[in-house]
Formats: structure tokens, C-alpha cells, sequence
């Protein structure tokens, strides 16, 4: 018979070695980045209000998200060539002076050089913080410390919009990114006091034998992006259509690149291929995460210019996504395999019935059915991302596993940033590229919305093809 209590966490002893203090530490990290990443919806409103710029809302999510993803794929390979306790605290530098152009920002473009910053800052912290566990902490224990930095996350997406929502209607817009700041810069002093263990502060040996780090997918990826974004601030139907289609085909040349260099690779194989559940899988995570950017780009800033809704109102709505998210994802967590594909399936069909309710409940100002709309959205995502990315996983060449494991959350910060550039030029045809009033906000509040139905209607056709896929893979015999 063995002896379980070896396998429990002893958590006074990590506190007494002090471990458990270096991991509250780097998972600092993450709420930083995961709060602000939510926050800045809420104080949307009242920034444009200073500033003015509506015309580039869907750059701030959009840019925050290209820079966490060349940060995120950067910072894993830097521990190997720098210590890991010296990228922790330049991360945090970096943070903190982005949040300090935000917070001091006297225009829209500035701001959004200090969402660039901040996004490479936070994409830098959230990665170096699951780096830290590997170096820092023994292996038997690993399970329990990435489940709390689950929940260190989902304790950041419910706090950030009611964080920014707070802080604007008592102070200002300006100090929700004060704080951060300070945050930053009391992360990166303290770095040199938490992390001194030796693995933090000594390189790897085996730097040499790193692959090579993937440049110019990553910049192809970040151009890509750049262009569909700037098609949509001065809308021009000829240039405005030419940059979309450079756009997308960057995309594609991104997809194809990654594919070709199979030692620096972002994605497994067959990526899109939805003959097989990964590509669907991967299709479905695509597809959903790319449909629902709108209600986090604009939802606060329509439903208070439309509607009057207080800040802290849309504040409550934004979190109570996060909330609905945490919870379904717990309630669903033991469900048995027979019940996998209707999960999934479910998850998909809430999500797009979150998108296509957020068309008619946002410009009727009916609160109830827009936090109905948001609880129905974050749920569908909380019950189908699970079980999703555990197919991913699992259909993937034993050899692209880990590959995949992390492609999931990559592609989904991928969309959201494609998601935020579209939607940014839907508001602006709509009306927001004449300036932000309730004339120009009305038409936007539905179409920004009703555009993404159809793409979601795609997420549930993948999500069909997925569990159409695991009842062939159960019949098979052996």
C-alpha cells in the first residue's frame, strides 16, 4: 500500500523554505497582465470622452494582444540566455513604463503605443511565470501550482473591469493605469529581493541547442494584423479593401511559414485540416475567439453612450462573463466522456447565441438581457474550452503535443487581436469614424455584433465536426 501523504502539498513547508512566497510572487505576473488586459473596456468610455479617438478603440485590444504574443514566445527562450530573476524584473519595467504612457497619455495614438508596451511587458510576465514553476519549484508538485494560476487568472478577468470601473468613477480613467504602474515598477525591485534562488539567477547551459526563434512568422503575424487595423481608421473603399486583403494574406503567409519550420513552430500539423478533430478543434477556437471581441471592445463604450448605463454597471456585466466562465468550467470539470460531445457542442451553440443576443439587447438597452447574453457567452466558453483543448491535445502527433498544448491559448490571442482590428473597422463604416455621439453609436451597436454571427455560426459547424469525429473514433473497434 502506499504512502499518499508524499504526494500532498505541504504548504507550510513551502512557506517556511519560502517557495510558496516566490510563487505568489511570479504569479504577480499574471495579474497584472490578466487584470489590465479586462480592465481597459470599462474605463473605454470615459477615455474618449478626455481623448477623444473612437475611431481607434479596436487598436487598444488588438495592439495589447500582438504584443503579449511576440513577448509570450520570446520570453521562454530569453531564460536561456538571461537569468531568469533578470527577464522577470525587465518585464516588469517594461510593463510599468507602458502603463505610465497610458495613464499620462494626452492622445489616442500615444495610448496605444502604451498598450504596445504594456502588452510586451504582460505577455512577458504571464510566460516567465510558468517558466518560474518549472525552474523553481519540484516537479510533484506542478499540477497544484498551475491549477492556482488558473485561478490567480480568473481572479484577474472578474477584477479587472470592475477595478477600472471603480477607479474612473472615484478618480479617473488615468489612475486604473497608475496603479499599474506602480505595480510594475514594485514587481521589477522586488524581483531582486524574492527571486534569489540559484535557478533564477543563473542561464541555462543547454542555450545552444535552443531552436531558433521564430522572426519572421512573428513579424509577418504582427504586419498582418497592423494592416487590417489601419484599414479601418480613415475608411476608403479602395484602400480600405486592399489593406484588408494584404491583411489576410499575410495571414495566410503567417499559417504557411509556421508550417515550413518545424523546429521553431507555433502550431501542430494540419492545423486548419477538418478532416481530423485537431483541425476542427483548432477551427472552433479560431472562429469563436475571433466572433466574441466585440462586446469586450465596445460593449461599455455603447451601452453607456446609447443607454446612460453607469460605468460600474458594465463593469458588473464584463465580470460576470469572467464569472460564468469560472463556474460552468467547474460544474463541467468530472463530466464523464459519453457526455464530451454534447458538451461541446452546447458550449459552441451558447456562444454564438451570446453573440447574436448582444445585436438586439445592447442597442434596446435591455441591462438584464445584455448580463444574460454575457453569462450565456462566458459559459458556452467555459464548458467547451476545457474539454476542446484536451482534444486538441490529444489528436496531435505525439511528438507536436506540446506544440499543441500551448497553440490553443495562442491562436485564441491571435483572434482576439484579428477580432479587435475587424471590429474596429465594422464601428467605423457604421458610424464611428464620424465621431462618437448616440447618432453614430446606434447603427454600430448591431452591426458590430450581427457581423460576428456568421463566424460564430462556423465555430458550431467545427464544434459539430468534432463530436461527429469523437463517435467515429469510439465505434472504431480496438
Amino acid at each position: 500500500m502506499s504512502d499518499t501523504t508524499t504526494e500532498r502539498t505541504d504548504w507550510r513547508a513551502l512557506w517556511e523554505t519560502g517557495d510558496l512566497a516566490r510563487f505568489c510572487f511570479v504569479s504577480l505576473g499574471i495579474l497584472l497582465h490578466a487584470t489590465n488586459e479586462t480592465m481597459v473596456a470599462t474605463v473605454m468610455p470615459a477615455m474618449v470622452g478626455e481623448i477623444s479617438g473612437v475611431e481607434l478603440v479596436g487598436w487598444s485590444l488588438a495592439i495589447y494582444e500582438l504584443g503579449a504574443i511576440v513577448a509570450g514566445a520570446a520570453a521562454g527562450r530569453l531564460v536561456s540566455y538571461v537569468p531568469l530573476r533578470s527577464n522577470m524584473a525587465f518585464a516588469a519595467v517594461i510593463y510599468a513604463l507602458g502603463a505610465l504612457i497610458c495613464a499620462t497619455a494626452p492622445s489616442m495614438p500615444v495610448f496605444l503605443a502604451g498598450r504596445l508596451v504594456e502588452g510586451l511587458g504582460g505577455g512577458a510576465l504571464v510566460s516567465l511565470a510558468f517558466v518560474s514553476v518549472e525552474r523553481l519549484f519540484p516537479p510533484r508538485i506542478w499540477p497544484q501550482l498551475f491549477g492556482i494560476m488558473s485561478a490567480v487568472w480568473g481572479v484577474a478577468a472578474f477584477s479587472g473591469p470592475l477595478l477600472g470601473a471603480v477607479l474612473t468613477e472615484a478618480l479617473s480613467w488615468r489612475w486604473a493605469f497608475g496603479i499599474f504602474t506602480g505595480g510594475g515598477a514594485a514587481m521589477a525591485l522586488a524581483s531582486y529581493i524574492v527571486l534569489n534562488a540559484p535557478a533564477a539567477t543563473t542561464r541555462r547551459s543547454e542555450a545552444a541547442s535552443l531552436p531558433p526563434f521564430p522572426y519572421a512568422v512573428l513579424a509577418v503575424l504582427a504586419c498582418s494584423i497592423v494592416l487590417i487595423a489601419v484599414a479601418g481608421v480613415d475608411i476608403q473603399p479602395v484602400r480600405s479593401s486592399l489593406l484588408v486583403a494584404a491583411g489576410l494574406l499575410g495571414l495566410a503567409a503567417f499559417f504557411a511559414i509556421d508550417a515550413r519550420n518545424p523546429g521553431s513552430r507555433l502550431f501542430p500539423s494540419r492545423l486548419f485540416d477538418w478532416r481530423t478533430p485537431l483541425g476542427a478543434g483548432m477551427t472552433m477556437v479560431a472562429a469563436l475567439s475571433v466572433a466574441t471581441c466585440s462586446f469586450t471592445v465596445y460593449g461599455p463604450l455603447l451601452l453607456t453612450t446609447l443607454h446612460d448605463v453607469p460605468i460600474l454597471t458594465t463593469g458588473y456585466i464584463i465580470a460576470a462573463e469572467s464569472i460564468s466562465w469560472s463556474i460552468m468550467s467547474i460544474i463541467v470539470a468530472n463530466a464523464p466522456p459519453h457526455r464530451e460531445r454534447a458538451i461541446i457542442v452546447t458550449g459552441a451553440l451558447m456562444i454564438a447565441g451570446g453573440v447574436a443576443g448582444f445585436a438586439y439587447s445592447v442597442p434596446a438597452g435591455a441591462t438584464w438581457l445584455v448580463l444574460a447574453c454575457a453569462v450565456l457567452q462566458g459559459g458556452g466558453f467555459g464548458i467547451a474550452w476545457p474539454f476542446v483543448t484536451r482534444l486538441i491535445v490529444a489528436a496531435a502527433k505525439e511528438e507536436e503535443r506540446t506544440i499543441a498544448s500551448s497553440a490553443v491559448p495562442t491562436m485564441q490571442r491571435i483572434g482576439y487581436a484579428i477580432g479587435a482590428a475587424v471590429t474596429g473597422i465594422i464601428a467605423n463604416v457604421m458610424g464611428f469614424g464620424s465621431g462618437l455621439s448616440r447618432e453614430t453609436a446606434a447603427p454600430v451597436a448591431t452591426w458590430v455584433f450581427l457581423a460576428f454571427v456568421p463566424l460564430a455560426l462556423v465555430g458550431c459547424v467545427a464544434a459539430v465536426r468534432i463530436a461527429a469525429g469523437m463517435r467515429v473514433n469510439r465505434a472504431l473497434p480496438g
